[in-house]
């Protein structure tokens, strides 16, 4: 899938002013028959089923919030079957609507942008709710999932919940990102697709619970771990490039610790500073050709990734620091690309420039839990994305051994860090 794009100077961009934002609109009947039929191909392929608990207390005009957990493209087709024909609205990224705002209105799309705290998306989801009388899908992890495991929840998710007040059902895939990963360019493998939608919680019970209360059980029913579940159910995939590009997950070697050396080709992966080379086999699991095997399970060896970036935060010693091409989004018309610069991410968080000197922009840990951080971004490559309510900046890396994944963590550590000294140091009250 491509994105509509236009070379614009900085300036330029920067002086467009913004959209006016536009209340949902009530989804059409006929394209979500559309959504529906278009549907049936790719579910058909995959043998698709589902098992339904509960969903008999939810009645059928009741509006509901769904939560779903983001593994590949096929849960919109997944949601667009399981939740036909009643009518719902999908929260999804700005991006997702640019060229295109009409009909993605007319689809039922809330945009939004990814990890930018956004009041006027909860002001949104309320109305589509309570005047459209409508349910809304929600992917509260915001990206698809890296390495096969749950990526965090914010917390505000449950406040909302507490909001809305009205019942809220779960749709949880398996086999969905064992056919189409997001780190080999979504490749498409023959993998059985099947998914359980659970009525979780009742208006009577989110009244008696607390924000708290609730985000543990969001936290119970998000937690995962799609290459475990392929193991353990003996999911056999023989497509000969099943770890094509799985570098950009494993981008760090356990036998001599370098970075950015990592090559997923075929069914191997190779790192290229010493040598060591390593098989994913039929079900997904990492086994050296020679010497140990440190990790035979890539969440195993994604989270030891992370417990690296981590003690490099404690320590002083992570940066990122690489020159970039610049894309921005201001508006749903199309993606600007606005020239190049350089990106530099430290404990002190993101500090991008450039565009000849009048791009200066910087964003604090504390700005978001997470990081819109993706692979192969509509085919233009991979992207790390910072920016606010007022402009997105898409940041592509020019060398490309730089891996993105990293970032993300870092943005992830980052943010946990600096919200335990805030609460372990609450300002003082004046007096």
């Amino acid at each position: 899938m491509k994105i509509k794009t236009k070379k614009r100077s900085y300036g330029e961009v920067a002086s467009i002013q913004p959209q006016k934002h536009k209340k949902p609109r009530r989804q059409s009947a006929f394209f979500r028959f559309v959504m529906r039929v278009a549907s049936i191909p790719d579910l058909w392929a995959t043998g698709f089923r589902v098992r339904k608990v509960g969903m008999e207390k939810l009645g059928r005009r009741e509006p509901c919030l769904v939560l779903m957990n983001h593994s590949s493209f096929i849960d919109l087709e997944i949601a667009a079957t399981l939740l036909f024909p009643r009518p719902y609205h999908i929260v999804c990224t700005s991006d997702g609507v640019v060229g295109k705002a009409l009909l993605m209105r007319l689809l039922g799309c809330i945009p939004t942008k990814k990890f930018v705290f956004d009041l006027g998306l909860i002001r949104d989801i309320t109305y589509a709710i309570r005047e459209l009388k409508s349910s809304v899908l929600l992917y509260p992890e915001a990206s698809y999932s890296f390495d096969g495991t749950a990526t965090p929840i914010p917390e505000t998710v449950g406040q909302l919940i507490k909001r809305l007040g009205v019942p809220v059902v779960m749709i949880r895939t398996e086999g969905a990102f064992a056919r189409q990963p997001l780190y080999n360019n979504l490749r498409k493998r023959k993998v059985k697709v099947s998914a359980d939608m659970i009525y979780l919680l009742s208006p009577e019970e989110i009244e008696q619970k607390s924000a708290e209360e609730i985000m543990e059980v969001l936290n119970a029913q998000f937690s995962f771990d799609h290459f475990a579940w392929q193991r353990e159910n003996r999911v056999r995939i023989a497509d000969a490039n099943r770890a094509e590009c799985l570098h950009r997950v494993l981008y760090k070697c356990p036998a001599c610790l370098a970075e950015g050396k990592t090559e997923g080709v075929g069914e191997t992966l190779t790192c290229h500073a010493c040598g060591k080379v390593y098989r994913m086999d039929e079900y997904g699991s990492m086994k050296a050709e020679t010497g140990e095997t440190e990790f035979s399970h890539i969440p195993d060896w994604y989270a030891w990734e992370r417990a690296e970036v981590k003690r490099e935060l404690e320590a002083g010693t992570y940066r990122l620091d690489t020159d970039v091409d610049i894309c921005m989004l201001v508006d749903t018309k199309c993606i600007y690309r606005v020239g190049d610069g350089r990106l530099v991410h430290t404990a002190d968080g993101f500090h991008l420039t450039g565009c000849d000197g009048m791009l200066d922009y910087e964003q604090k840990p504390l700005a978001s839990y997470s990081l819109y951080a993706d692979y192969y971004w509509y085919e233009l490559g991979d992207v790390i994305c910072i920016g606010n309510h007022r402009a997105l900046y898409y940041c592509f890396p020019k060398d490309p051994s730089i891996p993105v994944a990293k970032a993300r963590l870092a943005a992830e550590e980052l943010y946990r860090l600096a919200r335990r000294e805030k609460l372990s140091n609450p300002p003082k009250a004046r007096g």
